[in-house]
């Protein structure tokens, strides 16, 4: 009865720990989403602007209706996560 609830103890301990660490992780805001789903649409919609330049953003305003939907839903969870 010990082997059985002491691998099991162990697990429980070790997902806590797992959990832990991740929901402590320090988050970029969305930024790795942004980069994967919108790059293409940035590339194709925008030309050669630099991700950081306001022109980007005025861009993706201009052309929201020509960004893939994935890239419209990180930039909508950008802008909760940035606005709280």
């Amino acid at each position: 009865m010990i082997k059985i609830i002491l691998p099991i103890s162990f697990i429980v301990v070790s997902a806590s720990f797992a959990l832990a660490a991740s929901s402590s992780a320090p988050s970029d805001g969305g930024k790795a989403e942004l980069r994967k789903y919108c790059t293409g649409d940035a590339l194709n919609l925008c030309g050669d602007l630099d991700s950081d330049d306001p022109a980007m953003k005025a861009c993706f305003k201009k052309n929201r209706s020509k960004l893939s939907e994935n890239c419209r839903r990180a930039i909508d969870a950008y802008g909760r996560s940035t606005s709280r």
